[in-house]
């Protein structure tokens, strides 16, 4: 269902619509805004335009670097995810190896007792 939002910031009015929730929506207002007012206190700039424009660019600059950090988190989640998985292949082998020396002293034993049957 579209929710229609109005913006008023710089001194200029607009509706928007969008297929998301209202409360969603004046979230993402709420954010904007705080970070126009940032930007106008850090920059000292007074031109409606410019702010909107350093905002936008302070905003991607955020996203980026969020996404970066996230990347390199799930690249190093990944590699230990991959030196997981070989440890559990390696123990798999180690214990199958095991097992195969277990079954051969088994049936070595065995057979000392005369018993020729195999496992």
């Amino acid at each position: 269902m579209a929710n229609e939002l109005c913006l008023d910031i710089l001194g200029t009015s607009f509706v928007i619509t969008a297929d998301e929730d209202e409360a969603y929506l004046k979230k993402v207002l709420a954010q904007f805004t705080a970070a126009v007012n940032n930007t106008q206190k850090i920059s000292g700039i007074k031109d409606p335009l410019n702010i909107a424009i350093l905002t936008g660019f302070l905003l991607c600059d955020e996203f980026n670097k969020t996404k970066e950090q996230l990347d390199a988190e799930r690249e190093a989640s990944g590699v230990a995810q991959d030196e997981e998985r070989m440890l559990l292949e390696w123990e798999g082998q180690e214990v199958e190896e095991r097992t195969l020396r277990l079954i051969s002293k088994l049936e070595q034993a065995l057979n000392l007792f005369g018993n020729d049957k195999h496992i």
